[in-house]
């Protein structure tokens, strides 16, 4: 029925659908994305004979193998090439390229929509299973395969099973000291690892329309952490305002045609979706993850649930946790703020409140997301507030969260991370990872341990 109601994701899937054959749509791509890792693809092209067929929507930009250190490039000669590899493809296939100097550069997730590369409406590609980030944008986002990068950069086009719809309603407002990334791990908790296996995934809700887009981020950069390919929030005055700032949203005649085509991007009444779900925001508290998956996580104040399967008994004993075990004092021995999930201006804010006027315990280390935020950081005095309290300011980029770039955990140490990922040897071979919200990881600094951000500052530090 050509006029019957439709979701965001359809009316974005349908307009970007040239063929179909065998279950698969072929669909045009708009923004793809490549870092270091994407060198596979590039060979495969170079076999070919291929030439990237749109340099034009082809972005390079240098993110997991950066180093947070200035030096950290002089020792680690497996990481300078891989940027330089990088590089080398960028300007042999004529792509924009941001570099470890540029404005621009910083994680992919992170500095595509401060430039306004990510933009309502677009079909956006990347190797990297966290793209899913950029769907806050009312965008679709979908991490990809060595082989599907390939083929992007040879045609601008991929085939894809189109993936099933699903709706999360998050009704109510989350209480102070709560934030997207506890809301994330509540939502993961609730629905398993699993939950969102094949579906693309829309939030709405008073929580969701209540949050900024820093925060959108957040939430849709954790929806694959629950199966999803795809996770999307509709676009509305408060994306409008963001893209208005952008260096590269439309100007004059042009914004006024895009925002006339972004405020078309909602959901229809009556339109279905394959799965709904609705959880109340209200019951969220500030959580932390005790095992070795996301969806291993409680609220600060609640027990280990039992270890009712070898599955759990498995991540206890990586984690070395007893049973029934509350987090709540648990002694880390390193924290880190950072990563596509957590490192934008907002994150940085929120933990430097915390940090303010004190000293950590533990050894620290604090990351930007992108060169533009770290230089607003610097300029904002989050910077001096992180170095005044004992912490490390590293360089942009990927840093403690993938451990391939000079930064990790020691075997057997326990990391209080913003990260989004908390998998055996994430960190580092044999490492432990808590994934928490920033104001959490910084209030974790302070006291040595896991303790609750909304305790007074002053039992929080000592």
């Amino acid at each position: 029925m050509p006029n019957a109601p439709r979701t965001l994701f359809d009316k974005i899937w349908d307009e970007h659908r040239i063929a179909s054959e065998d279950g698969f749509d072929l669909i045009w791509v708009d923004r793809h994305f490549v870092h270091e890792g994407s060198f596979h693809a590039f060979g495969k092209l170079d076999v070919s004979g291929h030439r990237v067929a749109h340099p034009e929507l082809t972005f390079g930009i240098a993110d997991h193998y950066v180093p947070s250190s200035r030096d950290g490039l002089e020792h680690d000669k497996e990481a300078a090439g891989m940027i330089r590899q990088l590089e080398d493809n960028a300007l042999r296939h004529q792509l924009t390229y941001f570099g470890l100097d540029s404005t621009e550069r910083g994680i992919v997730h992170v500095a595509a929509p401060e430039e306004g590369l990510t933009q309502p409406g677009l079909v956006i590609v990347c190797g990297d299973s966290h793209t899913s980030t950029h769907g806050a944008f009312g965008a679709i986002a979908m991490g990809i395969g060595a082989s599907e990068v390939a083929h992007v950069l040879a045609t601008q086009t991929l085939w894809q099973r189109r993936p099933n719809t699903m709706r999360i309603i998050l009704s109510g407002r989350l209480d102070d000291c709560v934030t997207a990334k506890d809301l994330a791990l509540y939502v993961i908790n609730q629905i398993g690892t699993a939950g969102a296996t094949g579906h693309a995934v829309e939030y709405a809700g008073e929580a969701v329309t209540a949050l900024s887009m820093e925060a959108r981020m957040t939430l849709c950069n954790m929806t694959i952490e629950a199966g999803a390919r795809v996770g999307m929030v509709a676009p509305d005055a408060t994306l409008l305002e963001w893209m208005r700032r952008t260096p590269r949203a439309p100007q004059g005649a042009d914004w006024e045609r895009a925002v006339a085509y972004w405020q078309s991007l909602c959901t229809d009444v009556g339109a279905t979706f394959d799965r709904e779900i609705t959880l109340d925001a209200t019951q969220v508290k500030p959580r932390v993850t005790w095992g070795t998956s996301p969806e291993q996580s409680v609220a600060i104040d609640e027990s280990l649930p039992p270890a009712h399967d070898e599955s759990l008994k498995t991540a206890r004993s990586y984690m070395g946790l007893e049973e029934c075990e509350r987090l709540t004092g648990l002694a880390v021995d390193q924290v880190f703020i950072g990563s596509c999930t957590n490192s934008r201006l907002g994150d940085l804010r929120e933990a430097a409140r915390v940090l303010a006027g004190k000293r950590v315990k533990v050894p620290t280390l604090v990351v930007a997301g992108s060169n533009r935020v770290k230089t607003e950081a610097e300029a904002e005095g989050l910077a001096a507030v992180f170095l005044d309290a004992g912490a490390r300011w590293g360089e942009s980029g990927c840093s403690m969260c993938v451990a391939m770039n000079g930064d990790s955990v020691a075997p057997g140490l326990r990391c209080a991370s913003t990260s989004n990922r908390n998998f055996p040897g994430r960190q580092g071979p044999g490492a432990r990872t808590h994934l928490m919200s920033p104001a959490m990881a910084a209030a974790a600094a302070l006291a040595g341990r896991i303790v609750d951000v909304r305790q007074s500052t002053r039992e929080v530090a000592e």
